[in-house]
């Protein structure tokens, strides 16, 4: 009797845990289920641009080929290659001594055609006095020749007297002329001659940067023949850029209305800021592009002449837009829509995609927004990545969900504003 009593107590004291284990996996049979890991961001109201992205090409506004005026030997190269130089510096010097003594013997030249005048008004000056008593002489003769004091002969004789006077005189004064001829061209062969003394001092006509020399001192040059040096303006500086011929209407309209801003620069670097100064007048029928110019201050000489940059020409920029990451936007039979995520379960929300923009910046990874018109309101939480397990009300589990309404995963929309 005894020995039964013990053993119902022990099958009652092992029967305890049992029970309390049965209890604890019908608890956790009814837990809720895990749900599928995505990544998720919000949507967000911002303002967004409008822009044509295209390739340009950075060239010099203002480019000079220095080229010598006068011929001679370089005798000294004034700028280091690579210098930026300012209007009128002196870049090389010209050997001047031929120059120098060609200007000597025109001025010996001009001494000589000075002397040579004042001898000709001296001569003119005694002839005119001759030919004045010579006509007094004459006239005295026809008078005693009408009265027949004088023959015929003798009054002949005084008046062709008075006319070799005259005829001297006029010689003199065509000599004086001549002199004063020689004269003024002597002065111009020495102003010539001066302003290739001046040449020989070869300056920079324009503030820029220099190339390479492409002459030594010691070599010897032709006038206006060899190129010495190239200068190129580098601020400010223009790239030329072409877009599709479908917007030119739209960016004449807008530009009618004040310059529009253009952004340049290289892949890996800023962007820097400009103004579109220049369209071309017509479109280029094998590319079906047209040439447009922009102008940039470059004043840290981020652009460089020859280098290929991205350019963005912005046209607007649209207010409060809504916007979500392009990763989000989903193609379907019925049209694109997004997987909304309400209370951990994901709903399939068609959307109506307006455009796509990407945000400037130098990272490479950087994601393109989805401009919105319908079907998300802003604050909506939705997938960006994992959208390929998911299906109508599945339950979900955000590995990075954002903390408030402004965050944004994968640095998708921090870098959209404009």
């Amino acid at each position: 009797m005894q020995a039964n009593k013990t053993l119902a107590l022990l099958c009652a004291v092992i029967c305890i845990p049992l029970a309390s284990c049965s209890r604890v996996v019908a608890h956790a049979n009814t837990s809720p289920p895990e749900g599928v890991p995505v990544h998720v961001a919000r949507a967000v109201s911002q303002d967004v641009p409008l822009e044509l992205a295209a390739v340009g090409n950075v060239e010099a506004v203002e480019s000079v080929d220095v080229k010598p005026r006068v011929a001679g030997q370089i005798k000294e190269v004034a700028f280091t290659e690579g210098q930026n130089v300012t209007k009128g510096q002196l870049l090389f010097t010209i050997d001047r001594d031929t120059l120098s003594r060609q200007q000597a013997q025109q001025q010996a030249e001009l001494d000589r055609d000075v002397a040579m005048e004042q001898q000709a008004t001296a001569i003119a000056a005694r002839d005119a006095a001759s030919q004045k008593q010579s006509q007094s002489d004459a006239d005295t003769a026809v008078k005693l020749g009408d009265l027949g004091v004088l023959s015929g002969q003798s009054v002949k004789q005084a008046v062709t007297a008075s006319d070799t006077t005259r005829a001297s005189l006029q010689a003199d004064k065509a000599a004086i002329a001549a002199a004063a001829g020689a004269i003024n061209a002597d002065r111009a062969r020495i102003a010539q001659t001066q302003l290739q003394l001046n040449f020989a001092q070869v300056v920079a006509p324009i503030a820029g940067r220099a190339g390479a020399a492409m002459v030594k001192a010691g070599n010897v040059i032709r006038e206006n023949d060899t190129t010495l040096v190239t200068l190129l303006q580098l601020a400010p500086i223009r790239v030329t850029f072409g877009i599709p011929e479908q917007a030119l209407a739209e960016v004449q309209r807008l530009s009618s209305l004040g310059p529009l801003e253009v952004e340049a620069g290289p892949s890996d670097g800023p962007l820097g800021k400009g103004r579109l100064e220049f369209i071309d007048n017509t479109v280029d029928p094998a590319t079906g592009t047209i040439r447009l110019k922009a102008t940039f201050p470059n004043t840290d000489g981020a652009l460089w002449p020859g280098e290929f940059v991205n350019v963005r020409l912005r046209l607007r920029v649209d207010v409060n837009q809504l916007v979500v990451p392009q990763s989000a936007i989903q193609q379907g039979l019925e049209g694109t829509y997004a997987w909304r995520i309400q209370a951990s379960i994901a709903t399939m929300v068609p959307v109506t995609v307006l455009r796509t923009y990407r945000p400037p910046t130098s990272s490479q990874a950087a994601s393109e927004v989805a401009v919105l018109g319908s079907g998300l309101r802003q604050g909506d939480m939705i997938v960006t990545e994992g959208q390929l397990r998911l299906t109508p009300g599945a339950r979900v589990s955000p590995i990075d969900a954002p903390s408030s309404q402004d965050s944004l995963t994968n640095n998708t929309l921090r870098n959209a504003a404009p």
